[in-house]
C-alpha cells in the first residue's frame, strides 16, 4: 500500500452539498475525481440514512464508499460491511418515549424515513419544519416499528429532552444540533465509530485519515482523524479544532481542502 495514500471522508450537507441543494459544485466533483485516480479512497460519512442520500451523490461523483446515519450502517464498494440498528423492543420503548415526553422526531432507516401525521405532531414549529420536504417521502410512524436505525429530534426549550434523555441515556447517544435539534443514535454509534472500522478493515494507520465536515455531528470524527479539516461554512466549535480551514463549500472549498492536502494539484 502506498505509504502516502490517504482515507479522506467527506460530510455531506455543508461540505459535499451547499445547504439547500442537491447539486455538488463542479469543483468539488473534479478534486475527488482527481484524489481518487491519484490513488486516495474518498468516503461520504453522513449523518443521513440510505434512504435520504439514494443517489443523489454517486450519480454525480463516484465515491469508494459510504458511511451512513453517523456510523449506523457502513457500505464499501457496494457490499454492506455493517448494519447498527435498534432491535424491535428498542424501537418500541423509542416511540412510546416520544410519547410520553411529547417530542417530534422525523425516525431515520435504511429504506425510508417515518414522521406522524401532521395533526399528531406536537408544535407548528415541527410540521413546518417536515412540510419544507415537499420532494422527498416520509411515511407513517404506523409502520416505523423496527425499521429506523436513528431519530432527528426536536424541541422548543433544552429543559424539554431532559426527561427522554434520562430515560434513554444508558442506550442512547445524542447529539445536540443546536436550535433545539438532536440526533439521536443507537449507542456507541458515531461518525467516528465508522471510521475507526473502515481504517482496521482496510489496514490504513489513523495517522493517515482526514475528516473534512462543517457541523456539530462531525465533530466526533474530526477529533478522531489524524488531519481534521474545517469548512470555511463551519460552526465555530468545528473552526476552533481544525486542523485546517478551507473556503465555502460554494467556494471551492473541496477542492482548497484537497490542494492544501496535497492530495490533488492544479494543472
Amino acid at each position: 500500500m502506498d505509504k502516502n495514500m490517504k482515507l479522506i471522508f467527506f460530510d455531506i450537507d455543508g461540505t459535499l452539498l451547499p445547504l439547500g441543494s442537491d447539486s455538488i459544485p463542479e469543483s468539488a466533483g473534479e478534486a475527488i475525481r482527481q484524489a481518487r485516480a491519484n490513488g486516495h479512497i474518498c468516503i461520504v460519512n453522513t449523518g443521513r440514512t440510505k434512504a435520504m442520500v439514494g443517489e443523489e451523490l454517486s450519480s454525480q461523483v463516484e465515491f469508494d464508499g459510504y458511511l451512513y446515519g453517523c456510523g449506523t450502517m457502513a457500505y464499501y464498494h457496494d457490499e454492506m460491511l455493517f448494519h447498527n440498528t435498534f432491535t424491535l423492543e428498542q424501537s418500541k420503548q423509542i416511540m412510546e418515549g416520544l410519547k410520553r415526553h411529547r417530542i417530534d422526531a422525523i425516525l431515520e432507516g435504511s429504506q425510508d424515513d417515518y414522521v406522524q401525521h401532521f395533526d399528531r405532531m406536537y408544535t407548528d414549529f415541527f410540521r413546518n419544519y417536515v412540510s419544507q420536504f415537499r420532494t422527498f417521502h416520509f411515511d407513517s410512524y404506523d409502520v416505523a416499528l423496527g425499521k429506523y436505525d436513528k431519530l432527528y429530534a426536536h424541541v422548543n426549550r433544552p429543559e424539554d429532552i431532559k426527561g427522554f434523555y434520562e430515560e434513554f441515556c444508558e442506550e442512547l447517544d445524542f447529539i445536540d444540533r443546536e436550535r433545539g435539534f438532536y440526533e439521536i443514535l443507537p449507542k456507541g454509534c458515531s461518525k467516528a465509530s465508522a471510521i475507526r472500522h473502515m481504517a482496521k478493515l482496510l489496514q490504513i494507520p489513523m495517522e493517515d485519515t482526514v475528516a473534512i465536515g462543517d457541523s456539530n455531528n462531525d465533530l466526533s470524527m474530526l477529533k478522531c482523524v489524524g488531519t481534521s479539516i474545517a469548512m470555511g461554512n463551519s460552526t465555530q466549535n468545528i473552526l476552533d479544532m481544525a486542523d485546517y480551514i478551507t473556503t465555502d463549500v460554494d467556494k471551492d472549498g473541496i477542492w482548497n481542502a484537497l490542494e492544501w492536502l496535497g492530495v490533488i494539484e492544479r494543472k
